[in-house]
């Protein structure tokens, strides 16, 4: 891992809210606030370490829900400013959280199935969510250009939020990303750069552009940035336990990229518990990979510490993260909470969206049929327990996906203007 070689900005203090410094995720060591990602000493990950508010408990869940009905509801959790509402940003979160009646009959789920939808956010992926946070970080560290690399719903979400905020936007993303995507990033105005290889061919790029001075003055919202882009998804975790009424889930499924989702849900969970916000009470988490680039799941069901890269080869590019820098934490957190990574192939991706569509009027991009189509064999194989309460991720629409499942999507019939046609076709009911 490459170390951001622009210097932290400890001489002069930035307004970041509750986030007190960085730390090692490894040896621990803390750092001033800056955009580094990772430890001087031993090149582990940095997080952000917070003072978090010492408030009474009801007093705090009141605050919050006085909030606005987006993620700044939670800004005294979160690496942002106080003020954080009044600036302009695209304003993700405080998505539906779907009962899931009729997909739960489907499954055989009796404890109360739950969709988080994501879909709703600004760019339709929840990737919203983490650009906002950085984009505050980018604003406190003066950068005028934000950029990324990106499997196609951070792209258009950086562009979205640049454009917003009044950022320049440079963004990067593998050559042969899906139409919907493509067109959705460059629509906002942004410069998008297509980069002959896979996404990690394009993480390394902007690995290396970071250390030269053709990137001064850049914000990488997952690189340089990564730190506090992470904490957007902590959110999540946020809403989904208020939505059920300040109660932590049974159970939840994530899907899997860079891994870095889940292991912030979890870390979302476990301040809220530090907070006496939710009853501390066992959950399970469980990670949801593509057959075609499963290299969390391969090494989870093989006992495995170490994450093994794999070449991605799957319908679920926004998954198609073939060396996950959170995948040893993926498996720390499965295995700590008794939950598991399991993977599906892209016939089972494609039937899982036809389901979730068929049942909730939910319309999930390939990774949403990931989550669905894993949670279903989950079940299956009694690793998923269908009498408890269960939170499924779709972290983005099937708009942006619709060559996953145009082949097999189509009118029922053609037929001539006539009721004599639509009879003969059988469509009467």
């Amino acid at each position: 891992m490459a170390v951001q070689t622009v210097a932290s900005n400890t001489t002069s203090p930035v307004d970041l809210g509750p986030a007190a410094a960085l730390s090692c995720r490894e040896c621990g060591e803390r750092f001033g606030l800056g955009p580094i990602f990772a430890c001087a000493s031993c090149f582990g990950p940095l997080e952000v370490a917070y003072d978090l508010p010492g408030d009474d408990p009801e007093a705090l869940k009141k605050r919050i829900e006085a909030g606005p009905n987006n993620i700044w509801r939670y800004a005294p959790l979160l690496p942002v400013p106080a003020d954080v509402a009044d600036k302009p940003n695209i304003n993700p979160g405080f998505t539906k959280l779907v009962k899931a009646d009729n997909l739960a009959r489907e499954l055989g789920v009796t404890g109360g199935l739950f969709i988080k939808d994501d879909s709703g956010n600004p760019t339709h992926s929840f990737k919203d969510r983490v650009v906002a946070i950085a984009v505050e970080a980018a604003r406190a560290f003066g950068f005028t250009t934000l950029s990324c690399s990106s499997t196609g719903n951070l792209a258009g979400a950086v562009g979205a939020a640049a454009a917003r905020a009044g950022f320049r936007s440079c963004v990067f993303i593998p050559h042969d990303l899906e139409q919907g995507k493509v067109v959705m990033a460059a629509v906002y105005g942004g410069e998008l750069v297509g980069i002959e290889g896979n996404y990690d061919d394009v993480n390394r790029f902007c690995s290396e552009l970071i250390g030269d001075p053709l990137g001064e003055g850049w914000g990488f919202v997952n690189v340089n940035l990564r730190p506090y882009y992470g904490e957007g998804s902590k959110t999540l975790a946020y809403e989904i336990c208020e939505q059920l009424g300040w109660r932590l889930p049974d159970q939840i499924v994530v899907p899997i990229a860079s891994g870095s989702q889940l292991t912030k849900i979890d870390k979302g969970l476990q301040e809220l518990i530090k907070l006496g916000l939710v009853e501390d009470k066992p959950y399970k988490i469980f990670g949801a990979q593509a057959e075609g680039c499963s290299p969390v799941s391969t090494a989870f069901k093989a006992g495995h510490e170490v994450v093994r890269p794999q070449k991605p080869n799957t319908i679920a590019k926004s998954l198609a993260i073939g060396n996950p820098a959170d995948g040893p934490y993926v498996l720390d957190i499965a295995r700590r909470t008794g939950g598991a990574v399991d993977d599906v192939n892209d016939e089972q991706i494609v039937d899982a969206i036809k389901l979730l569509a068929r049942t909730e009027g939910i319309f999930a991009e390939t990774a949403g049929g990931v989550t669905v189509g894993v949670t279903k064999k989950l079940i299956e194989q009694g690793l998923l327990d269908p009498a408890l309460t269960t939170v499924v991720l779709n972290t983005g629409d099937g708009l942006k996906t619709l060559d996953a499942v145009a082949p097999t999507t189509g009118p029922s019939a053609t037929i001539r203007p006539s009721l004599e046609a639509f009879r003969d076709a059988g469509l009467a009911g």
